[in-house]
């Protein structure tokens, strides 16, 4: 997981060069004008609308897996050779890159909100709800595909702990601690309402499991993302990768609980 490849989403945005192009537009174009003699005929159009579809979903796919392994530094070019197309395809579908990164983030933001609510609505027991929300993300991958905006941290020292400027709800402070917090104010996440939901819904599962006593007081919602960044190594053996996961999760859930005074 490399989360600090991309800088801010417009650092990403390089568009599109003017000559690239794919041939395949191209090519089914001339096969209709040649079998219809040109003429318009939406029937002929079709199979290339199911060409499109299926190109996105192969560049869909490969930029998951892509900004997966390698962050979401990793070029265009690196996610057309994934999907097996030209790289004028990938960017007929996304003028800039910055597009390509903000679909795959939303995607995967949404999808870990949902597991999260879904947690707290089906489990009665706070650290139950949380350790189920950690463990779903984590055999999921998402957290190798959270927005960079997303995963900020600063630290509080006790200077900055006392201060009331916006936090995550639910996110306290404990002075000279260095507990990880989100960054306040941080544009990127007050323009983005789906990191928005995200943040507010872990929030919940924070809240609940601290004041239940079961969770380090300390424990931001940060910490939390965090753990699901962490937890989902990419490796090359699915097997390998899942055994792996499970393990450090083990190990990162063991850290994030209270102990008895």
């Amino acid at each position: 997981m490399h989360i600090q490849d991309t800088h801010h989403w417009s650092s990403s945005s390089a568009v599109a060069p003017g000559g690239a192009a794919d041939g395949s537009a191209a090519t089914g174009a001339a096969v209709g004008s040649a079998v219809g003699g040109g003429r318009p005929d939406v029937q002929r159009a079709a199979p290339l609308r199911v060409d499109a579809q299926r190109n996105l979903e192969h560049v869909l796919r490969a930029a998951r897996e892509v900004f997966g392994e390698l962050g979401y530094g990793a070029p265009m070019e690196d996610v057309a050779r994934r999907a097996r197309v030209g790289v004028g395809t990938v960017y007929r579908r996304f003028p800039s890159k910055d597009v390509l990164v903000r679909r795959i983030a939303d995607e995967e933001t949404s999808r870990l909100t949902d597991q999260a609510r879904s947690a707290l609505g089906q489990e009665d027991e706070p650290w139950s709800a949380l350790s189920r929300f950690l463990r779903t993300s984590v055999a999921s991958g998402a957290g190798r595909l959270l927005p960079p905006h997303v995963l900020r941290v600063g630290v509080l020292d006790e200077t900055t702990a006392g201060s009331d400027e916006a936090r995550v709800p639910q996110q306290r402070s404990q002075p000279g601690t260095g507990e990880l917090r989100l960054v306040p104010e941080d544009p990127a996440v007050a323009e983005d309402s789906g990191a928005a939901a995200l943040l507010d819904v872990v929030g919940q599962l924070v809240e609940r499991a601290r004041t239940a006593g079961e969770l380090r007081p300390d424990v931001s919602v940060s910490d939390v993302l965090l753990v699901i960044a962490t937890a989902a190594p990419s490796l090359p053996d699915a097997a390998q990768q899942a055994a792996a996961s499970a393990r450090l999760l083990d190990i990162l859930l063991d850290g994030l609980r209270s102990r008895p005074a």
